[in-house]
């Protein structure tokens, strides 16, 4: 890599930033060039994010608000500049991170990507109502269609236009016809005979019931100019009088009917409008959930809960009382009779059979009826209470969970609504907006909104989402997912010349699907844009234009540019952990053995989610990866199914929503209890930093106290704390930092000036141990701590942990809400390992914990699992990563695709 001279470079092409010294960045200087797919990798804290995210996203924004105009400035003008000497060719800057940052319940992966909003459109125009009565399709009669309807017929046919003669309230029929004589109408039709009204009139004493049509216009089909003028005037009038309804006699055939009202089988329907399919109008949400998509109703699953009994067994829960018993007595004395299978275990009945026991027949009163009975009870206590145990939040009858008003579902294209588009895998859905068959008429009116449509869902196939549901809300997205969706919604509105800067888009993704995921990122460098991507994965480093390695080690050690070039020139050099890990110099090894397997958890019969029936054991005392591709059923399995049944057979998790599944048996003895390590933040306040999480900050604080100085001064532990008053600074109240409110703005957060950041006031700063003071401590990386404090032994052994998970370069003072999800979930693992085996046999369940880890930190990754192990706990792990993969002692594989083809266990 030879020197550039970055002064000389043309901003036209290359984005330059000179002397970057943003958190650990050494005056680093790069010229990135544009319009190429460009990695940065090294180690995790190298400072990778703070040249990406910190320095030209930073840049790029506040570039965008000096463009604003002096108003909106005023409110943004002490946004800080980051510290550079200066960034040259900055293009828009588009962002796209691991957090899922939707606040909004209601977002859902459609609204997302826009899909929905595109599909609302595409209904409201072409779409057709079907009656769900007869399956006819339900459509309005014009004028022009009955004139059309007539001049089909054969020339010289008599005809006669009617309409009937509909009494308004309060009117006798002798008065109606008396109105009628004085709009100019002379003749009716009445018992199937012309009449004049006059005779109708002298007939004495009319039934109140007669049905009498009034005749508008009698007439002889011809084609000329002046018929078809007087025909269509004539037909408007019939419409007019008939309140939307028009007949027609044919002489010599029958009388057809015509309707201008949008009805058919004595139903009413709403004509499709695009409030009609939107779940965030009060026109177009369902009446039963109010647009939630969960109603509270009797849970199944609480009625049923162990399916591997028998009806006979007492398979329905609410009937194995004594008193409730009785339910069940006329069910087994006549299941003979209708032929029920009793002794059969409830999952091998077929749905004929299980829906039975629900509605009951002239032999026996089903489930429905017991709850029924139990609701119009409820004024007892007893009763009252029997139904809570079943009730539960269940997905709304009426809407299937899409929150839609029930007759949105009348309206199809090519048979299908919207409600069941939105239910199917978005590869589904692809598929049926590939293949779908419109007229001439339709496809001119869709043509511009079903290309968006095809392209945005090919979009989301490419970034490897096939399995999701367009219902699927944004909130229960991993952050792999949330970012490929940014992703895929980036490529759709197909911007030109921006800055794309993208934070492991590979996080979450089977290395199946990596190829996908950069085809991807090089259609959208080939759209004309820079492609920035903060990466670890091997084969996106492969494949990119550009590499940018920084390094060497972490945090103070870190920041300094390695190498720039190609994946070809990086296999040549041995400059930092990237190339030797490339060029194989280093590698993770395969371990020697294995552990024996002796104890297992099992679980038997899941069916949560895409689950097919499947039964699977969980060895202890182990390290076990569950593995396949995005969407196969991993998280299900172990997140909705296994945790929840574990936690409640522990009796304490009362509150989860447990998967379906046939029962959890197996050595549950074993383990004294379960611990999930997500991704989730370890703190929700700015105020918890890693320090305070591993509660080592207790004992500097005491350490702190005890020294003469501050004995002296009368200081005890709480003075050196920041989050009580006392020793901190009370006009930033101990953050150091002060939040001033941007109005339409996002907040800005500045230095507290009166304490300059450090957080305390300055008679507390003047205690200070072997030259440092508290704030000092708080700014120490774990590496630096670990040298500071190695004479104090209890602080050392628990900021130690830290160093053992990889996190020496983060600062112990850290904002945990600056940590990203990789470093929480291995802050919350050196918790567990500071506590070490003081705390019986425990499960842990690991989410990705390679999240944001080069293959360097897997390796000290790896080495504290087993340590974990070691002490004789078990370890869990849903990872595609393959050096996770072959470090493991048992593998389970589920397959084969994502969505309705995976949740099957493959191996």
């Amino acid at each position: 890599m030879e020197k550039i001279d970055l002064d000389q470079l043309d901003p036209r092409d290359y984005i330059i930033i000179k002397g970057a010294k943003v958190n650990n960045l050494k005056s680093l200087s790069v010229a990135i060039p544009r319009n190429q797919l460009v990695t940065i990798t090294g180690l995790s804290g190298s400072g990778k994010s703070s040249l990406a995210f910190d320095t030209l996203f930073a840049e790029g924004q506040r570039m965008y608000v000096e463009s604003l105009s002096a108003y909106a400035r005023q409110f943004l003008g002490r946004m800080e500049k980051p510290e550079v000497e200066y960034i040259r060719g900055v293009s828009p800057a588009i962002a796209v991170e691991q957090k899922v940052s939707t606040r909004n319940s209601r977002s859902t992966v459609g609204t997302s990507t826009e899909i929905y909003d595109y599909l609302k459109l595409l209904f409201a125009r072409i779409g057709k109502t079907i009656s769900p009565i007869s399956g006819k399709i339900v459509k309005k009669d014009s004028v022009s269609d009955v004139v059309n309807f007539v001049q089909a017929l054969k020339e010289g046919t008599k005809l006669m236009i009617l309409c009937p003669l509909l009494a308004v309230e309060g009117r006798n029929l002798d008065k109606e016809l008396n109105i009628l004589l004085q709009k100019g109408f002379t003749r009716v039709i009445f018992k199937e005979e012309v009449i004049q009204i006059e005779d109708l009139l002298a007939q004495k004493k009319l039934p109140k019931t007669a049905k009498i049509q009034i005749l508008i216009d009698r007439t002889v089909m011809r084609k000329t100019e002046e018929d078809t003028f007087r025909l269509a005037d004539s037909i408007q009038t019939a419409f007019d009088e008939g309140k939307g309804e028009c007949l027609l006699s044919v002489v010599g055939d029958k009388i057809y009917s015509f309707s201008d009202r949008f009805e058919a089988d004595k139903m009413t329907f709403e004509e499709p409008s695009i409030n009609l399919f939107s779940f965030n109008n009060p026109y177009g949400v369902c009446k039963r959930c109010e647009g939630t998509g969960i109603v509270q109703g009797v849970d199944p699953d609480l009625v049923i809960p162990n399916k591997n009994l028998s009806v006979f067994e007492g398979a329905i829960a609410c009937w194995r009382t004594d008193k409730m018993s009785e339910w069940q007595v006329p069910l087994n004395r006549h299941a003979f009779d209708f032929d029920f299978p009793l002794h059969r275990s409830y999952c091998d009945l077929n749905e004929k059979e299980k829906e039975l026991l629900w509605t009951g027949n002239k032999f026996f009163k089903g489930l429905n009826d017991f709850f029924d009975f139990l609701e119009k009870n409820s004024h007892e206590i007893k009763y009252r209470v029997l139904l809570s145990r079943y009730r539960n939040k269940i997905v709304c009858t009426d809407c299937k969970g899409t929150r839609l008003r029930k007759d949105a579902g009348y309206v199809k294209i090519n048979g299908k609504s919207v409600m069941e588009l939105v239910l199917m895998p978005i590869s589904e859905v692809h598929d049926f907006f590939m293949n779908i068959e419109l007229s001439d008429q339709e496809l001119a009116i869709s043509k511009r909104i079903l290309t968006e449509i095809q392209n945005r869902l090919g979009y989301l196939l490419k970034v490897g989402l096939n399995y999701l549901t367009l219902n699927r809300l944004t909130s229960t997205l991993s952050g792999g997912e949330f970012q490929r969706i940014k992703l895929a919604t980036s490529l759709g509105s197909a911007l030109v010349g921006s800055m794309y800067i993208l934070d492991e888009p590979s996080i979450g993704l089977h290395p199946r699907d990596t190829q996908n995921l950069i085809q991807v990122l090089k259609s959208l460098r080939d759209m004309g844009n820079t492609v920035i991507v903060v990466e670890h994965e091997e084969e996106v480093i492969k494949q990119s234009d550009q590499i940018i390695d920084i390094g060497l080690e972490a945090g103070i050690d870190g920041g300094n540019l390695l190498f720039q070039g190609t994946f070809a020139e990086l296999k040549k050099t041995n400059k930092g952990y990237t190339a030797r890990y490339m060029n194989g110099k280093e590698s993770i090894k395969i371990p020697k053995k294995r552990r024996p397997l002796n104890k297992f958890i099992d679980i038997k019969n899941a069916t949560e989610h895409n689950l097919k029936n499947i039964s699977v054991s969980f060895p202890l005392n182990t390290l076990t990866v569950v593995t396949g591709v995005s969407g196969s059923g991993k998280t299900t399995l172990i997140k909705k199914v296994l945790y929840p049944a574990l936690m409640k057979h522990m009796g304490v998790g009362y509150g989860l929503e447990s998967g379906k599944l046939g029962s959890l048996s197996g050595e549950l003895r074993a383990i004294s209890s379960v611990e999930m390590i997500d991704q989730n933040p370890i703190g929700k306040s700015s105020r918890s930093n890693p320090v305070t999480y591993l509660r080592a900050y207790d004992l500097i604080r005491v350490l702190y106290a005890n020294l003469p100085a501050a004995k002296q001064q009368g200081y005890h532990p709480g003075t050196f704390s920041f989050n009580v008053a006392g020793g901190r600074c009370e006009h930033c109240q101990g953050e150091g930092v002060v939040k001033v409110e941007m109005q339409f703005m996002a907040d800005l957060f500045l230095t507290c000036e009166h304490c300059k950041g450090k957080r305390f006031q300055n008679e507390v700063l003047e205690i200070v141990y072997k030259g440092k003071n508290i704030t000092d401590v708080l700014g120490m990386t774990v590496s630096e701590s670990l040298e500071f404090f190695k004479s104090d032994v209890k602080i050392y052994e628990k900021i130690k942990p830290l160093a053992d998970v990889g996190l020496g370069y983060i600062k112990l003072g850290q904002s945990s809400t600056t940590l990203s999800g990789g470093e929480a979930q291995r802050v919350k693992l050196a918790s567990f390992l500071g506590k070490g085996a003081t705390v019986g046999q425990m499960l842990f369940i690991f989410d990705e914990p390679t999240t944001g880890l080069h293959v360097h930190d897997i390796h000290y990754l790896l080495k504290a699992i087993n340590a974990l192990v070691d002490q004789g706990h078990s370890v869990i792990i849903i990872e595609h990563n393959m050096d996770m993969i072959k470090a493991a002692d048992y593998i389970i594989d589920l397959g084969k695709e994502g969505g309705h083809e995976g949740g099957n266990l493959c191996f």
